[in-house]
C-alpha cells in the first residue's frame, strides 16, 4: 500500500495490466542499440527498471548505453529503488501528464530536452545517468514506452490510441473508412466502437513485430498466443466494426510505413507477414460467421446468465474460438461464462489424449511404462547411475553391460514405483535400464532402436527406447527365463532396421540443403534481411523422413524437382557424413550451419557435416563460402557414413500444415528404389490407356485416377502423370458431351413423335419414355421445346447412378396439374420431388418400378 501511495504508475500498472498481455512476444531493439540487457525507464511520478534480457547473469559492462559508467550507474539505481515493472505493459498512458514526482522531473519535459543536465529536484541516485547520459536515456526511454505513450505527452488526448486513431495518417480508419474515435470507455463506449478501433489498432502492431520476429500463429506455445491475438482483432473488427473480410491485413503496409524506419526488419517481412496474417483471418474467417450465429443460439438456450462450458468448449474445437474470446463476448452481453466447465472438458481431452500416449508407450498392455519424478527419484535414492550411452554411435558391435534396474510400469509394485529385483514373462510389459547401451532411444525426430538384451537367465525382446532424466529405459516382454538386477547382459540392435532409419536421417540433412539451395540460393543463406528457411520439427524411422519448415507457400513442381535432383546430386557424389564435438560458439561459426530454431544445445556441441572436409579443419577457416555448398547441423542422431550409402532420395508429398509451415515426406534407399519402379510400371500403363477411346478410356480412366491418388512415387513423377491424366479426362468429358448431345436429340425427337401422336388422338397429356441420364436442366430443356401444346412427362434413367427420374411439364393454358399428375403415377412407387402445376419432379432410387411408372402415368 505504501508503495503504491508512494508510486501512482505502480498503482496504474495493477489496474490496467490485464489488457495487456501481449507485449511479451515481440522483442523489439534500438537500431543502433541493443536491448538484450536491461535498460532504465525513467518517467514522471515514477522511477523502474525495465528488465528484458536472454541471460541468466547480467554484468554491468553488458547494460545498454554504451559507457561502463553509464551501465554502472542504471545498475546502482536499480539496486537501490529495487521496483522493476515492464512499462509497455500500461495500456493507456494517462498517468504520464500527471503531477510529477520530486524524485525526478516530468517525462515531458525530459523528451523535449535532450541536453538537460540541470536536474535540481533530482534523486541522487538518478543524477548520474541525467548528467552523463542523458541522451541515450531518451532512446531507450522513447523505445520503451513506445509511439502511443510518446504522441500521449506531444499531444492532447486521453489516450495513446485516441491520438494515433484520430491522426490524419491513421492507419485503422484508412483502411475501415469509419467514424473517428471519441475516446469513450465502459458503458459510454455503445457497441465496443472505440475499444474495436483500440484493439485493432494495438493487435496488428504485435503481430506484424513478432511475425517478423520469426513468430506465426499456430496451435501451441507462442503461436497460439498469436492465434489468439489475431482472432480477437479480426472479430472485432468484422462485428463491431463492420469490416469486410481481408480488412486485417491491409493495416500491415500502413503500419510498415509508419514504423520502417525504426525498426527497418519489418519493412524487410512486410510481404512475408501479410501473407502469414491474410491466411489466417481468412481461414477463421471461414467459421467466423457460423460461430457468431452459434454463440447467439447458445445464448439462447443458456440459462441464469451462465454461458455453459461445454458450449464455450464446442465453439473452441469446431469454430476455433479460443476461450478469452468467448468469455470476452460473453461479457459484453452480460453473461458469466462457465470457466470451471470449459476447463473440466479441456481436462476431458488431455486424459483422453495422455491414456492413449501412455498406451503408446507401453505398447498396448495398459501399463504406465514411463519414468515419473517418484521412479526417477526412487533410482537415485537406490544409487542407481544414469546410463552411459555414448556406444549409440557404433555399429555392428554388441555390447556387454550390467542390469541396474527391472521395471514393470507404474504403480505396479506396493510401493507404487513400479521396481523389482526380477522380472520374468509373467510380468507381461516390462522396461530394463542398464549400466551401459548401444540402443539409441527415441528422441531428437529419430524413432527407438530395437533388438535384444539377453543375460544367462533370460532374454528381452526391445521393442521401444525411452529416456527419462537420462535413465534409458530399455521397453519390451521377456521372451524367456528372467532377468534380475545386477546380472551381466549382452546388448544386441538390430543394425539392419538401424540402416534405414540412419539413412533416412542423413537425408534429412541433405533435403535441408536443398531446400536452402533451390528456394533461397546460396547468397541467401546467413542473410537476415532476405527470406529464410527454418526447421520446425522432422521425424524420422525405418520407412520414411519428413521434415517440417517455414516457407510462406507451396514449393512448386518446378522447384521440387530441383530439390529432388540436389538431393540425388550430393548421393551420387559419394560425400562422406562425419561428426566432431565441438565447443559450441566455435561450432556457430561455420557459415553454412543450420539449428533448430529456439533449440537449446549442449556445450559442448555435436557436429555432422555432410562433407569430405574434416569438422575439424572446418573450424579452423569457419566462415569461408565454401561451406554453404554442403550440409553442416548440430544433431545428435545415428547416421550413415557416406551418401551414397542412401542410394536414392524420392520425395513423396509436399503439403501445409500450419501458417507458413510446409511438410515434406521422402523416402530413401530400398522404397525408393520401389517408388522409382513403381512410377515407372505405371506411366507404362498409362500410356497404354491414351490409346483407348470412347466408354472403353472412361472406365480404365477412372481407375487410373482412383490408384494414383495413393499411390507411393514421387509427388515430382506424380504431377507429371497427372497432367496425362487430365489430358484423357477432357478426352472422356468430350465424348460424354457428344454421346449426350445425341441422346438430348434423340429424346426430343422421341418427344415430338408422342406429342404428336397424343394431339392427333385428342388426347391433352402424354408420357414419353427415353433414357439419357436424370439431369434436371435437360430434362427441363427437352420439355421447353415439346410440351408448348400439350403436357408432357419425360422418364429417364441412368444406370450408372441406379436411379430414375420423371419430369413433367404443362403450357400454361393446360387443365392438367403436373404436381397432380406425378403424385397419382407415384402414389404406390415413393420417391422424392415436388413441384407445382405447370412443372413437378420425382427421383426415384433403383430402376426396377421404371416400367409400372410408365404404366401409370400413361393410364
Amino acid at each position: 500500500v505504501i508503495l503504491m501511495l508512494q508510486y501512482p504508475l505502480l498503482l496504474a500498472m495493477l489496474v490496467q495490466l490485464p489488457v495487456r498481455t501481449f507485449s511479451f512476444l515481440s522483442f523489439r531493439r534500438l537500431p543502433s542499440q541493443s536491448l538484450a540487457m536491461p535498460t532504465l525507464v525513467t518517467h514522471g511520478n515514477a522511477n523502474a527498471g525495465h528488465l528484458r534480457s536472454y541471460a541468466t547473469e547480467v554484468e554491468s559492462k553488458e547494460f545498454t548505453g554504451g559507457k561502463s559508467g553509464y551501465g554502472e550507474s542504471i545498475k546502482h539505481v536499480v539496486d537501490k529503488l529495487g521496483l522493476f515493472y515492464d512499462l509497455s505493459t500500461l495500456l493507456s498512458p494517462r498517468s504520464l501528464t500527471s503531477t510529477p514526482s520530486p524524485l525526478v522531473p516530468p517525462l515531458g519535459t525530459f523528451l523535449n530536452n535532450p541536453t538537460l543536465t540541470s536536474t535540481p529536484n533530482l534523486h541522487p541516485y538518478l543524477q548520474p545517468i541525467y548528467q552523463e547520459e542523458a541522451s541515450e536515456l531518451q532512446l531507450c526511454v522513447l523505445h520503451t514506452l513506445g509511439a502511443k505513450p510518446s504522441l500521449a505527452i506531444s499531444k492532447p488526448g486521453h489516450s495513446g490510441y485516441e491520438v494515433i486513431c484520430n491522426n490524419e495518417d491513421d492507419m485503422v480508419r484508412r483502411v475501415l473508412a469509419n467514424a473517428e474515435v471519441e475516446g469513450k470507455v465502459g458503458k459510454d463506449d455503445v457497441g465496443y466502437v472505440d475499444m474495436a478501433y483500440r484493439v485493432v489498432a494495438d493487435h496488428v502492431r504485435t503481430l506484424t513485430f513478432a511475425i517478423a520476429d520469426g513468430a506465426v500463429p499456430s496451435n501451441d506455445g507462442r503461436g497460439y498466443v498469436l492465434r489468439r491475438v489475431l482472432r480477437r482483432a479480426v472479430r472485432y473488427g468484422r462485428q463491431n466494426l463492420g469490416a469486410k473480410l481481408g480488412f486485417f491485413s491491409k493495416l500491415v503496409p500502413t503500419l510498415v510505413e509508419h514504423m520502417k524506419d525504426a525498426f527497418p526488419e519489418i519493412q524487410r517481412k512486410k510481404e512475408f507477414v501479410i501473407s502469414v496474417i491474410k491466411e489466417e483471418e481468412e481461414s477463421f474467417s471461414r467459421t467466423l460467421d457460423k460461430g457468431l450465429a452459434k454463440f447467439e443460439e447458445m445464448c439462447q438456450t443458456s440459462n441464469d446468465a451462465v454461458f455453459k462450458g461445454s458450449d464455450a468448449h464446442f465453439l473452441y474445437t469446431s469454430m476455433g474460438f479460443p476461450m478469452d474470446l468467448t468469455e470476452l463476448m460473453c461479457e459484453e452481453k452480460n453473461m458469466k461464462l462457465d470457466v470451471e466447465g470449459f476447463n473440466a472438458k479441456m481436462e476431458e481431452e488431455k486424459e483422453l489424449s495422455a491414456k492413449a500416449r501412455k498406451a503408446k508407450m507401453s505398447g498396448g498392455s495398459g501399463k504406465e511404462m514411463v519414468l515419473e519424478a517418484e521412479q526417477t527419484a526412487a533410482l537415485i535414492s537406490r544409487g542407481v547411475e544414469t546410463t552411459n550411452d555414448e556406444q549409440k554411435y557404433v555399429w555392428e558391435k554388441d555390447l556387454d553391460t550390467e542390469i541396474t534396474a527391472c521395471f514393470i510400469g507404474r504403480n505396479e509394485t506396493e510401493d507404487k514405483t513400479g521396481f523389482k529385483d526380477s522380472i520374468s514373462k509373467a510380468d507381461g510389459a516390462v522396461g530394463v535400464i542398464v549400466k551401459a547401451t548401444n540402443f539409441y532411444a527415441e528422441q531428437g525426430g529419430q524413432i527407438y532402436d530395437t533388438g535384444t538384451i539377453k543375460c544367462s537367465t533370460g532374454t528381452l525382446r526391445v521393442d521401444g527406447v525411452q529416456v527419462f532424466g537420462g535413465y534409458v529405459l530399455h521397453l519390451g516382454t521377456i521372451v524367456s527365463g528372467t532377468i534380475s538386477v545386477g546380472s551381466t547382459a549382452t546388448c544386441s540392435v538390430d543394425y539392419e532396421r538401424r540402416r534405414p532409419i540412419a539413412s533416412n536421417h542423413t537425408m534429412t540433412h541433405v533435403l535441408n540443403f536443398a531446400l536452402r539451395d533451390v528456394l533461397i540460393g546460396k547468397e541467401g543463406m546467413g542473410n537476415e534481411e532476405g527470406p529464410s528457411i527454418d526447421q520446425k520439427g522432422s521425424l524420422v524411422d525405418d520407412e520414411k523422413l519428413r521434415f517440417d519448415f517455414s516457407w510462406g507457400k507451396p514449393v512448386s513442381q518446378s522447384e521440387l524437382a530441383k530439390i529432388e535432383e540436389v538431393c540425388n546430386a550430393q548421393i551420387a557424389s559419394s560425400l562422406e557424413v562425419k561428426t566432431y564435438v565441438a565447443p559450441l560458439d566455435d561450432a556457430k561459426q561455420i557459415s553454412s550451419l543450420r539449428a533448430v530454431f529456439g533449440e537449446k544445445y549442449p556445450d559442448p556441441v555435436r557436429v555432422v557435416s555432410i562433407c569430405n572436409t574434416p569438422v575439424e579443419e572446418i573450424l579452423t577457416k569457419p566462415k569461408e563460402e565454401i561451406w554453404k555448398n554442403y550440409s553442416i547441423e548440430f544433431c545428435g542422431g545415428t547416421h550413415l557414413s557416406n551418401t551414397s550409402d542412401a542410394s536414392a532420395l524420392v520425395i513423396l508429398s509436399e503439403e501445409g500444415i500450419a501458417k507458413g509451415i510446409r511438410r515434406i515426406t521422402a523416402v530413401s534407399q530400398d522404397r525408393a528404389k520401389e517408388a522409382r519402379n513403381l512410377a515407372r510400371s505405371f506411366a507404362v500403363r498409362v500410356k497404354d490407356v491414351e490409346g483407348l477411346e470412347g466408354s472403353e478410356l472412361e472406365v480404365e480412366v477412372k481407375k487410373l485416377k482412383v490408384e494414383l491418388s495413393t499411390l507411393p512415387i514421387s509427388c515430382v513423377a506424380k504431377g507429371d502423370i497427372e497432367v496425362v491424366i487430365d489430358g484423357m479426362i477432357k478426352r472422356v468429358k468430350e465424348y460424354k458431351a457428344m454421346i449426350m448431345k445425341e441422346k438430348v436429340k434423340g429424346a426430343e425427337e422421341a418427344c415430338k413423335a408422342e406429342v404428336e401422336k397424343a394431339k392427333e388422338d385428342g388426347k391433352s397429356r402424354c408420357c414419353v419414355r427415353y433414357d439419357f441420364g436424370v439431369d434436371g436442366k435437360t430434362a427441363q430443356k427437352i420439355l421447353k421445346s415439346v410440351a408448348k401444346d400439350i403436357a408432357v412427362m419425360l422418364i429417364t434413367s441412368d444406370e450408372g447412378q441406379g436411379k430414375y427420374g420423371a419430369f413433367a411439364s404443362a403450357p400454361k393454358n393446360s387443365d392438367v396439374d403436373c404436381k397432380e399428375w406425378v403424385e397419382a403415377t407415384f402414389k404406390d412407387i415413393g420417391g422424392k420431388g415436388g413441384g407445382k402445376k405447370q412443372n413437378a419432379t420425382r427421383m426415384v432410387e433403383g430402376c426396377e418400378s421404371i416400367g409400372k411408372a410408365v404404366e401409370e402415368a400413361r393410364k
